[in-house]
């Protein structure tokens, strides 16, 4: 009687065929490695503006929602100002210098909504370069 060895189905997966080829990668890139030179990076190069650039006007909106307008590169005093006061003295800044930035520093008391209303009111007129001032931590 022929006795017959039943083998069984392994239901798992045999990775040691992947361990090889893997241990044979990590040999190829540890001799390879060291053998590359890194590149070198050249950067652009560019000279000194010849021109500072110009000090922002800073629109204050207070807890109260009045509004005050500082010319940092004249005075450090502030000035109350109306909502059109506001615009022709920003446009009348913006028309001796185009580059002339505008900052709005708000109270933090101060609803979103009323300095969302002063950016609509000076992007309307064509104000150029607005931006927001805050505080870091």
């Amino acid at each position: 009687m022929a006795r017959r060895i039943k083998r069984q189905l392994k239901n798992e997966m045999n990775v040691v065929p992947y361990i090889d080829v893997m241990l044979v990668l990590l040999i190829i890139f540890m001799i390879t490695a060291p053998m590359i030179n890194p590149a070198q990076i050249e950067l652009p190069q560019i000279g000194k503006s010849s021109t500072a650039p110009a000090a922002p006007l800073e629109v204050i909106i207070k807890a109260d929602n009045s509004l005050a307008l500082r010319d940092r590169a004249q005075t450090s005093t502030e000035s109350f100002v109306t909502h059109q006061q506001l615009v022709d003295a920003v446009k009348r800044k913006q028309s001796q210098n185009a580059d002339q930035p505008v900052v709005i520093a708000a109270d933090k008391s101060v609803r979103y909504e009323e300095v969302i209303k002063v950016m609509d009111i000076l992007q309307q007129h064509q104000v150029q370069k607005i931006g927001l001032l805050a505080q870091p931590k």
